[in-house]
Formats: structure tokens, C-alpha cells, sequence
């Protein structure tokens, strides 16, 4: 909307005219003395806030000494400017003339005598500013001396003091935003009527400030020239980006500290259109405590090569992780891009051998196996599972739904029943045993969406029931039906071996010592894959007949086979060549992938903590496990002292225990003892959760996870941000 000049018989507006235009100023004498050179009666009534918010003046009836050019694009009044240059006379050679402006008619000598007057009071106001920054210049405070911790600081300028507690409101709005998971920006603008003018968030912070009373936006603000922008995107952006900076450097800090950590990727999520990777830290704090932090994203890439390049490079340089002092990473990532980390992980440890690509603890390994399957149907069912337990979850009522489904079924079986209620309550998809479970509940869960999607009683909106049509047509699919019995079985040979992976210290230690018979079982099932795949499509093809599901082919597949006269390929055995094959084979190669010889001989250390030993019966030949961590501790020589004397009670005589618990700890696969220093990662899937797909920000969310750093706005600030010409945020 344009700013018209308030000054009579000026007709200038900002839509035509690249002048700058200023507020009137609320500060009630100066305000009074901007309405006394108008002229306008019409004006002599309204208080300075209404003058504020509605009328401007053109920078044509300012003396040039009123006027400070900072850049080719910024004008900005001094703080002491009063308008001395108006036409008040030309509407009275135009007799017909109907201006809309209400003119007080004064005589010549009124006139000229109320300019001096106000050229004498700018004077007197110019000469008095003179003289306080005269005396500010004799008489330093120790503060512009830079007295403080004896450093030699040069003093700051009245204007670079003024800049910095500019600065310092505008980060403490972007930080009010990124705490509050306020977006910065408002509507988009084809979201606007026409005519009507919406501004963004940040520009309502700004307006909500200056109104409660905020002086340094309100000088800056009404001295500020329209047609500039207030605080430009460009702007915007640079603050957030130190913002998160800072907040990445306090976590920096603590990693040094540390001096050990593992770095840990999260699943693609999808922020304002474009893929990242989600990039957390793992290490163990001063107060012993072994904690999980965010440190921001990472832009997904879909070529592998270039995503290790750009991942190095990210951790390296732009978080600034030593590297050298990694000793564990780990990727929780979708079929879809599973091979991909692989060549990251890869990458990293040709140049980081300490850097142990191992399992995440945060993620069930029947889960994380299956999500690394490369069979495109295993993904479809992945997904459809999700989305099945979202919507389920979505209100009570779907909830108490599927309950009175799953009583109907079980009454002969009331304690599997009740069994069965209370994991459809919890997040049950994240459990080791998640794929029994989808067999045991897929009936009640198909009838209970049937029953929704098909309601005749009107009792679920069309919103609710048009949500569960889709996944109610997956899971009547008879290739879902077949591939979740397919991974239900491959996958019950590692069950137990990885709810005790992922279980207390001295479970760990065993499950290791067990992945040789995880193996060895595996392996048998793909020597006699055509007798094991028999029994699964029979439990499949049954389970399907129970629920009333067609058997049949996928459809892409039936064309093909219509155009190839020759095959004679069957359900069973195209489900074993597509399916049972290459999943078996997969879980094997990933076992042995994930479990490398380094990572065996890490979960060998195991027991020489000091919580499992106390299970176990000492033996000093376990000592030379720790080995592989001998540039890692204090003093290695002493270790196996340290180890026998472990009944002293002060931590402080055991260095190489307490370094070697650090670095064993921080390794992704084991256990959170205590799930409350998973902030990170809680803090991390609430925001994306809580948070539209176009609003969320990479910048901002470092903002709103970290809601507990304090933020010191109080640091010297030599700088003032950047300026453009691009079109004034007060446009309104």
C-alpha cells in the first residue's frame, strides 16, 4: 500500500517517487512541533500514536542537515529533526482548488517567523548534542575504555552503541520465533486480497514491540526512510544463521570437552520442499552424563559420492568436529537411501579407521534390517504400516475403535486380547517383535478400517473416512499380506539376538557373542530357502483366505506376464525369487556389514566395565581388548592395575577405566541408560511433528530444540548488518 506525504499541496506517494518517507515521531514535543509546521488543523487532534501508525512526511521538507545518507539506498533523520519546508500558500492562486488536506490559512509574516522559530530550536538541539558527545569523549565509562579483564578495546562510537542495541532486539525477536515455532514469514502473497497489506511475522514482532514501548526500534523505526526495508530477508538470514552458529558452538565446546563423540544421522525429512539429513552428536558431558544432541542438517544428495563429500565437509568445516576424535557412527535412514549412507560410512572410515560404522540404539535392529531391504515392496509395507499406526493414533475414538474390534476377535482369548489393546496404544511399529504383531492384529486392523472407510452410521466425518480408504486398500493386498509373513519369519532368527543388542551392558556382551549362530542359522534358512519359502507363502496364502483376500500377482507383473506366452512363473515362486531371495540375503550381508571385525572388538571391551564384571568372573586375559583404545587412555601401562584395584571408591584413580567407559559409551549401538539425554532426538521429531512442511526452517529449528541455551546478547558488536534497497518492511 502506498505512503502518501502528509505536508500540504504535496501530492507525492511512494508508489511513484523513489523519495524516502519518515513517521511522524511519537515522542509527544516533537511530535506536537511536526504537526505545528504542517499546518493542518485536521492533524492537531490525533495523538502521536495515531499520527505514528497513519501519516508520513516526504523527505523533501527536511533541511539536508536533517538528513543522514548511510548508503545509496538508506536516508535516515537525525534524532533532533523537525520538517521546516512547506508550501502553504499555492492553494490560494487555485480558488477551485478541493485538496482534502485541511490548510490553516497564516499570513506571510506567520509563516517566516515560524520557520525561524523552528530553525533556531534545531540549532540550540544540534549545539546541546555537540557538547554530550564532547564530555562522552573526555570521560569514558570503563566499559567504552574497555577496562574489562584488562583487555585494550577501543571504545565504541555513539552510533556503533545505538547499532548494537539494535542488533541485540532484533536477535532477541529471532530467537522469541525460533522458541516459539513462529514462522518467520506471513502469507504468501497470491494469499493476500487484493488491496489489503499482510505483513510477515517478524514484521508484527517488530510493529508489537515498538508499541509496548521498545525506544531503540521506535528511534530507528520512525527515522528510517519507508522505502527501505527495516530488516530485509537477506538480513534475517544472516542473523539466523549466527543464531545457529552460536547454539552449535556451545554444543561444540562441550564435545571438546569431552573429547570423544559419535556422530549420528536420523531418517530424510523433507524441510520447505527440499530433503536433509538430520545430524546429531553423541557424547559424554563434565558431569558424566551421556547425552545426544542436535547440530542441525544436512542436504540430502541423491549421488552417494557427492553426499560423503558434502557430509565431511558439514561435520568437518561448518560444525567444526575434530574427526580424529570419532569413534562411532551410525544411520537411521528408509530403504530408499540405506545404500547411500552406506558409501558415507564407507568414505569416513578410509580416512577415520576409528570412526566404527555401527547399529543406532534409538532404533529396533528387526527395523532397522527391514528398512534396509532393497525390495520395493518391503518399503510399500514399511510406510503403509506407519501411516496404519498415525492414523489409528490420531484421536481416541479410532483408538477405542480398534478395542472394541479386538475384543470381538479375542473373546476366546481375553488375555491375548488385552495384550494386544495395550500395544495398539504405544508406538508399537519401533518394537523388536513389531512384525508378529501386525500379523496377530492385521485382521482387526482391516476390519476396523473397513469398518470406518465403509461407515453407514455417519458416526467418522469424510475427512476421517476418506483417510483410512487408502491404507485400508493396502493392507487387503495380498503382496502386503506376503511380504509382512516373509518378514515376520526372516526376521524371527534375529529377534532375540537384537532386543539384547539393545539391551543393559552385560546383554550386549552375550548378543555378540551369539551373532555367529544369528549367522549360522541364517544361512541355513538360504541353503534350503525352497522348503523354508514354501511354509511362508502357506501361512501367507492362508492368512489371506481368513480375511477373505484374492491371491494374485501384482498387476504390473500380470501384463508382463501376458505379453511372455512362454512363462510359467507362480505365485509361490515369484514371490520367492522377488521377496524371500533377496531379503534373506540382504539381512545376512547387512549382519555382517554392521558387525565388522572392529566392532566385534569394541563389544569385546564389554567386560571390563566395571558393571559387567561384577557378573561376570574376572579374567585378566580379557585385558587386551582394550588394545584397539590404547592411544585413547591416559596411561595404558597402568590399565591393568586400575582393573584389579577397582574397589578404591574415587574415580579419580582409575583415568584409563573412565576414558575407556567414555569412548565404549558413546558408541551409537549401546543403550541410553537414562532416555532423558535423548533431548536431541525428542526435542527433534516434536518440532518436525508439530511443524508444516513449508514452515519448517533449518535455522529456526536449531532455535526451537535448543530452547534452554541462554543466549548472551550482551557482547561488544563493531558491525552493523548489511543494508539493500529492497521494499521497506513498514509498508503498511
Amino acid at each position: 500500500m502506498p505512503n502518501f506525504c502528509a505536508a500540504p499541496n504535496c501530492t507525492r506517494k511512494s508508489s511513484q517517487s523513489d523519495l524516502a518517507f519518515y513517521r511522524f515521531p511519537r515522542d509527544p514535543a516533537r511530535c506536537q512541533k511536526w504537526v505545528e509546521n504542517c499546518a493542518r488543523a485536521d492533524l492537531e487532534d490525533r495523538t502521536p500514536d495515531q499520527l505514528n501508525k497513519h501519516y508520513r512526511l516526504c523527505v523533501k521538507h527536511f533541511e539536508t542537515s536533517m538528513i543522514c545518507r548511510t548508503s545509496p539506498y538508506r536516508t535516515v533523520l537525525r534524532d533532533n529533526a523537525i520538517p521546516t519546508i512547506f508550501d502553504l500558500t499555492s492553494h490560494l492562486n487555485n480558488p477551485h482548488s478541493r485538496h482534502r488536506k485541511r490548510i490553516k490559512e497564516l499570513s506571510e509574516d506567520e509563516i517566516r517567523t515560524l520557520k525561524q522559530k523552528k530553525i533556531d530550536e534545531t540549532s540550540e538541539q544540534e549545539r546541546k548534542h555537540k557538547e554530550i558527545n564532547n564530555s562522552n569523549a573526555q570521560n569514558p565509562s570503563a566499559e567504552e575504555r574497555g577496562e574489562e579483564q584488562g583487555e585494550d578495546i577501543l571504545p565504541l562510537t555513539l552510533e556503533e552503541k545505538e547499532n548494537k542495541e539494535y542488533l541485540k532486539s532484533l536477535f532477541e525477536i529471532l530467537i522469541l520465533t525460533g522458541k516459539q515455532n513462529t514462522p518467520l514469514d506471513g502469507h504468501e502473497a497470491d494469499e493476500i486480497p487484493e488491496g489489503l497489506f499482510t505483513p510477515d511475522n517478524f514484521q508484527a514482532l517488530l510493529e508489537c514491540r515498538i508499541n509496548s514501548g521498545e525506544e531503540v526500534l521506535r528511534r530507528r523505526f520512525e527515522t528510517t526512510a519507508v522505502n527501505t526495508l527495516f530488516c530485509s530477508k537477506t538480513q534475517q538470514k544472516q542473523m539466523l544463521e549466527i543464531c545457529e552458529s552460536c547454539i552449535r558452538e556451545e554444543t561444540l565446546r562441550e564435545v571438546r570437552d569431552s573429547h570423544f563423540f559419535s556422530i549420528i544421522t536420523d531418517d530424510v525429512v523433507d524441510i520447505a520442499g527440499e530433503e536433509h539429513l538430520p545430524v546429531l552428536v553423541r557424547f559424554v558431558d563434565e558431569a558424566h552424563n551421556l547425552r545426544e544432541e542436535s547440530v542441525g542438517f544436512l542436504p540430502y544428495e541423491a549421488d552417494a559420492e557427492i553426499l560423503a563429500v558434502k557430509f565431511h565437509t558439514t561435520i568437518t568445516e561448518k560444525c567444526g568436529f575434530n574427526m580424529e576424535y570419532c569413534r562411532g557412527q551410525a544411520y537411521i535412514v528408509s530403504s530408499g537411501f540405506s545404500s547411500k549412507v552406506k558409501v558415507v560410512a564407507s568414505r569416513l572410515l578410509e580416512k577415520y579407521p576409528q570412526a566404527m560404522y555401527t547399529l543406532c540404539s534409538s532404533c529396533a535392529l528387526n527395523m532397522w534390517l527391514a528398512k534396509s531391504v532393497p525390495v520395493m515392496g518391503v518399503s510399500i509395507a514399511l510406510g503403509t504400516i506407519e501411516e496404519v499406526c498415525s492414523f489409528i493414533h490420531r484421536s481416541p475414538q479410532l483408538l477405542l475403535e480398534l478395542d472394541n474390534v479386538i475384543s470381538v476377535l479375542f473373546q476366546n482369548n481375553e488375555e491375548r486380547g488385552k495384550e494386544l489393546k495395550e500395544i495398539c496404544h504405544s508406538q508399537w511399529t519401533r518394537r523388536h517383535d513389531a512384525f508378529e504383531i501386525l500379523v496377530d492384529l492385521l485382521q482387526a486392523l482391516v476390519l476396523c478400517l473397513d469398518g470406518i472407510n465403509s461407515d453407514t452410521n455417519v458416526r467418522w466425518n469424510n475427512c476421517i473416512a476418506g483417510r483410512a480408504f487408502v491404507p485400508c486398500s493396502v493392507v487387503t493386498d495380498f503382496d502386503f499380506i506376503v511380504t509382512i509373513v516373509v518378514l515376520k519369519n526372516v526376521l524371527s532368527f534375529t529377534r532375540a539376538f537384537g532386543k539384547n543388542l539393545q539391551g543393559q551392558t552385560s546383554d550386549v556382551f552375550f548378543a555378540a557373542s551369539s551373532l555367529t549362530a544369528v549367522l549360522h542359522s541364517l544361512n541355513k534358512v538360504m541353503e534350503n530357502i525352497e522348503v523354508y519359502h514354501e511354509f511362508w507363502f502357506e501361512e501367507a496364502t492362508n492368512l489371506a483366505a481368513k480375511l477373505d483376500i484374492q491371491m494374485k500377482l501384482p498387476g504390473k507383473f500380470r501384463r508382463a506376464q501376458h505379453s511372455n506366452l512362454e512363462s510359467q512363473l507362480t505365485s509361490e515362486s515369484y514371490y520367492k525369487e522377488t521377496l524371500s531371495v533377496p531379503t534373506v540375503e540382504h539381512i545376512i550381508q547387512e549382519l555382517k556389514d554392521i558387525f565388522s571385525e572392529q566392532h566385534l572388538k569394541a563389544l569385546k571391551c564389554l567386560p571390563l566395565v566395571p558393571s559387567v564384571m561384577g557378573q561376570l568372573k574376572f579374567n585378566t586375559s580379557e585385558e587386551h581388548h582394550a588394545d584397539m583404545y590404547g592411544s585413547d587412555l591416559p596411561n595404558p601401562d597402568t590399565l591393568s592395575a586400575e582393573l584389579h584395584s577397582l574397589h578404591l571408591p574415587d574415580i579419580k584413580f582409575f583415568p584409563n577405566v573412565y576414558a575407556l567407559l567414555k569412548v565404549l559409551c558413546i558408541l551409537p549401538v549401546m543403550k541410553f541408560e537414562n532416555e532423558h539425554y535423548e533431548n536431541g532426538r525428542k526435542c527433534l521429531k516434536a518440532y518436525l511433528r508439530n511443524t508444516l512442511t513449508d514452515q519448517r526452517s533449518s535455522n529456526l529449528t536449531l532455535l526451537n530444540i535448543n530452547f534452554d541455551i541462554k543466549h548472551d546478547l550482551g557482547l561488544p558488536c563493531k558491525s552493523e548488518l548489511p543494508t539493500d534497497n529492497s521494499e521497506n518492511i513498514e509498508n503498511t
